[in-house]
C-alpha cells in the first residue's frame, strides 16, 4: 500500500463511519422528538445492530492496519491528516478495551433509559428510573476501568468531555467561582428586586414558534441546514456532518422566555457545528472539539449576547410585533431587567447567569460522589435536595423538579455537566477579545449577527477538531484561561443591574 492509497482509504473509512453516525443520530433524534412512546425497544434493537457494525468497522484489523501504517508515515501527511489519524487511533484503542457485547448492550441501555426517564419525569417517579441509572453509572465506572485502569473513573470521564479536566482542576474552578458568586448573590437578594411583570401572561405556542424562527434567522442559522423541533429537554445534534444540524425547544405558554433562550442556546451550538470548514465534512474533525468549547458558544449566544442590554433593545420591538397585547405598556429597559433577574431557583435550564454555576456544582458534586462509591444511586434524590438547600437555599418539591429534571444521565453523559460552567467562563474571555475588533453592542442593537459570527468562525468554528481544546482556546482568546474574567463580568453586570 502506498501513502496515497492509504489516504484514499482514510477518506472512505471516515465517510462510512459518518454514515453510521448519521443513521444512529436520526434514530436518536426521532426517539426524543416525534416517535411514539412504545417504540423504544424497536429503536434499541436497530441501534444495537448498527452499533455492532460501527464497532466492527472501527476496531477491525483492516482499519487498525490502515491507521498504524499512516501513523508510521505521519511525516508525509498534512496537519489535518495527522490529526485525523491521531483521533481515530485514540478512539480505536479505547473501543478495543471495551468488550463488544458490553458496548452494544450499553447502546441499547441508553435507548431504554431515556424512554424510562421521560416516563419517570412525567410522573415524578425516581424509583422507575433508578434501575436504569444504576446500570449507567456501573457502565461508566467499568468502561473507565477498561480504558484507563490507572486513572480515577470520574477523572477519565471529565477528560473525555473536556480534555485536561480532572477533579482537582474542577474543584479549584468551582471553588473560585463560588467564592465570588455566593457573596454577590447575597447582595443581590438583599437589594430591591426587579419587576418581571413583562414576562407574565399567555403566550400561544404558535406565536412562540414564529419568534423561534425569527430568532434563528437573526442569528444567521441557515434553514436549509438547521431544523427545529420540540422535545422534553432541549438539545442540539449533528446528523452525519455539519451540513445537517437539528435543534429542539420546549414551549410553555405561560413563559415565552424559556423557549426563547432555549432556541438561542441551542442555536449557538448549531452555529458552532455548521461553522466548520467544508473540507472537514464527513471526517472526525467535523464539529466542535470539546463540550467546554461547545458550551462556550451556546452560553455565549444565550447570555453574553442574548441577555445583554443591547440585544434587549433589538428584541423588544420584535416581541411587541409578535405579542402586541402582552408587551403593551412595557419597554426594552423593563425587558432587560426582567430577563436578568437573579434569584435562587429549582431548574438549571431556567436559571439566571449568576446562580447557574451553582446548579452545575450540585450535579458535579453528586456525580463525583456516585462515581467514587460514596453515594448510592438510590440516595441521589435526597442528596440532590440537600445540596439545593445548601447551595441555593431552595426546597425541592418533587423529583420532577429535582433529580429528574435533566436528560444527561439518561443518555449516559456522566462528566458532562462541568462543561456548562467552564463554557460560561470561556465565553467571557472570548467576548473581551472579540470587542477589540468588533462593536458587539452596535451589532446587537441592529440585530446584525454577521460580524459576531464572522469573528467566531474565523477564530473558533472553522477549525472543528483540528486543535486541542486548550490550544484552540488560547488561539481565540489570546491568553490562557482565567476564570476571574467571568467573575468580574458577573460582578459588573449584576452590580449595575441592582445598583449595588
Amino acid at each position: 500500500m502506498t501513502v496515497s492509497e492509504a489516504k484514499t482509504s482514510l477518506k472512505a473509512l471516515q465517510e462510512k463511519m459518518s454514515a453510521y453516525g448519521h443513521a444512529l443520530g436520526l434514530l436518536y433524534y426521532d426517539g426524543v422528538t416525534s416517535a411514539p412512546r412504545g417504540t423504544a425497544a424497536n429503536r434499541g434493537q436497530t441501534m444495537g445492530v448498527l452499533s455492532e457494525e460501527l464497532y466492527k468497522l472501527t476496531t477491525g484489523q483492516e482499519t487498525v492496519a490502515l491507521l498504524e501504517f499512516l501513523d508510521g508515515h505521519k511525516d508525509e501527511l498534512d496537519e489535518k491528516e495527522q490529526r485525523m489519524v491521531f483521533l481515530l487511533l485514540k478512539n480505536i484503542r479505547q473501543m478495543q478495551k471495551i468488550p463488544m457485547d458490553e458496548y452494544i448492550a450499553h447502546e441499547k441501555l441508553v435507548v431504554e433509559a431515556e424512554d424510562a426517564w421521560h416516563t419517570a419525569k412525567e410522573s415524578s417517579d425516581f424509583p422507575l428510573f433508578e434501575p436504569y441509572l444504576e446500570k449507567l453509572f456501573a457502565d461508566a465506572r467499568r468502561f473507565a476501568g477498561y480504558c484507563a485502569p490507572d486513572k480515577d473513573p470520574y477523572d477519565y470521564w471529565l477528560n473525555e468531555f473536556e480534555e485536561g479536566l480532572n477533579r482537582e482542576k474542577a474543584d479549584a474552578f468551582f471553588a473560585a467561582l463560588r467564592s465570588h458568586i455566593v457573596p454577590l448573590l447575597q447582595k443581590v437578594c438583599a437589594a430591591p428586586q426587579v419587576d418581571t411583570s413583562i414576562l407574565q401572561g399567555h403566550f400561544p405556542e404558535a406565536q412562540q414558534d414564529v419568534l423561534s424562527r425569527r430568532l434563528m434567522a437573526v442569528m444567521g442559522l441557515d434553514p436549509d441546514h438547521v431544523g427545529l423541533a420540540t422535545t422534553e429537554h432541549p438539545f442540539t445534534t449533528s446528523l452525519g456532518s455539519h451540513l445537517d444540524e437539528r435543534i429542539t425547544t420546549h414551549y410553555y405558554e405561560d413563559d415565552f422566555a424559556s423557549s426563547l433562550y432555549s432556541v438561542i442556546h441551542e442555536g449557538g451550538h448549531a452555529l458552532y457545528d455548521t461553522g466548520s470548514d467544508d473540507s472537514l465534512a464527513y471526517t472526525v474533525l467535523d464539529g466542535g472539539v470539546s463540550m467546554g468549547i461547545h458550551e462556550s458558544q451556546s452560553r455565549f449566544y444565550e447570555n453574553l449576547l442574548g441577555r445583554s442590554r443591547a440585544f434587549c433593545e433589538y428584541l423588544f420591538p420584535v416581541l411587541a410585533e409578535i405579542f402586541p397585547d402582552q408587551m403593551a405598556g412595557h419597554s426594552a429597559g423593563e425587558l432587560y431587567k426582567a430577563l436578568n433577574k437573579a434569584e435562587p431557583s429549582l431548574i438549571r435550564t431556567e436559571a439566571d447567569e449568576l446562580t447557574y454555576c451553582l446548579h452545575v456544582l450540585v450535579r458535579y458534586e453528586l456525580e463525583k460522589a456516585v462515581m467514587a462509591g460514596a453515594l448510592a444511586v438510590h440516595d441521589l434524590p435526597a442528596a440532590w435536595n440537600r445540596l439545593y438547600k445548601e447551595y441555593l437555599g431552595v426546597d425541592v418539591p418533587d423529583d420532577r423538579h429535582g433529580v429528574l429534571q435533566d436528560s444527561h444521565w439518561a443518555g449516559g453523559a456522566i462528566g458532562y455537566f462541568p462543561s456548562y460552567a467552564l463554557g460560561s467562563a470561556y465565553g467571557a474571555q472570548f467576548l473581551r477579545k472579540m470587542k477589540e475588533t468588533v462593536d458587539v453592542d452596535d451589532c446587537l442593537r441592529r440585530g446584525d449577527f454577521k460580524p459576531i459570527n464572522d469573528w467566531n468562525r474565523q477564530h473558533i468554528w472553522q477549525y472543528g477538531c483540528l486543535y486541542r481544546p486548550g490550544q484552540l482556546f488560547e488561539m481565540a482568546a489570546g491568553e490562557p484561561f482565567d476564570p476571574s474574567v467571568f467573575a468580574a463580568y458577573l460582578e459588573e453586570k449584576f452590580s449595575d443591574l441592582y445598583g449595588l
